[in-house]
């Protein structure tokens, strides 16, 4: 299963890109019968929401996203046009923003930073279900 988007405007994208992932996963749950526990929904909406937002904040032009679902897992896809690979920094718990790739390090099994020839390539793979909570 495969959906890709154009992101484009202003701060509404972010919205716009959690909108797009819920769908995503409801669809895949209820046409696909995939399980999709409330924690993959949760975590594709707050990873979404970080690679977006850092998209919208450090590129200009449209951002490009894609999910894909194959065998138990999401990946995430965000595509954007600053070249620049972004890099988690040291903990600190003083420090107000600038903790996204903290955060999808964190939740993520896998994530992959990739330049392109226009930009990079950001992807997060989650887990569609777990023990404890598939639906």
């Amino acid at each position: 299963m495969y959906a890709g988007y154009t992101l484009e405007g202003g701060g509404g994208r972010i919205a716009q890109a959690r909108r797009h992932a819920a769908a995503f996963l409801e669809t895949a749950r209820t046409e696909h019968g995939l399980p999709v526990s409330q924690r993959a929904r949760d975590l594709t909406e707050l990873v979404v929401s970080e690679l977006v937002t850092n998209a919208h904040k450090y590129a200009p032009g449209p951002v490009l996203m894609e999910l894909r679902i194959s065998t138990g897992h999401v990946d995430i896809v965000v595509r954007d046009s600053d070249p620049a690979v972004p890099a988690a920094r040291a903990a600190d718990p003083g420090r107000v923003g600038q903790h996204g790739l903290e955060i999808i390090k964190a939740v993520a099994e896998e994530l992959l930073i990739e330049q392109e020839p226009a930009g990079k390539r950001i992807t997060a793979r989650l887990a569609l279900a777990d023990t404890a909570d598939a639906v």
